[in-house]
């Protein structure tokens, strides 16, 4: 946008004014990005918030089909019956206790004697 629209901008378009709160930090920032654009601290926020806005309704639109498909399964599938509930974990038998120790001491370095294979003993 050249220097002439944004002066377009200020003397002709009606205005309403907006408050917002933001670290110092940023609101510097704010400001030397406003001056190195040539544009005040409102028509930079304008500009720059437009231009979001502007982004955010192309992926809208881009993703509108998709987001249609996805809103029409979920609303046939509220009308399937709901799975049943897992059946609860039976205790384990000693033997399969043994096993898991077993293995749990090969994933954690112990052969079935108790050593560490490649280790001497």
């Amino acid at each position: 946008m050249a220097l002439s629209s944004y002066a377009y901008y200020d003397a002709f378009v009606a205005k309403t004014r907006i408050s917002i709160s933001l670290e110092q930090d940023q609101a510097e920032r704010i400001r030397q990005h406003a001056e190195r654009a040539g544009m005040d601290v409102s028509a930079y926020l304008v500009h720059a918030a437009t231009r979001q806005m502007a982004e955010s309704d192309a992926i809208e639109e881009q993703f509108a089909e998709v987001d249609a498909l996805i809103a029409r399964a979920e609303r046939a599938a509220d009308g399937l019956p709901a799975e049943p509930a897992p059946e609860p974990a039976a205790e384990l038998t000693e033997q399969e206790r043994r096993e898991v120790e077993e293995a749990l001491g090969l994933v954690h370095g112990r052969d079935r004697q108790g050593r560490r294979p490649g280790h001497a003993a």
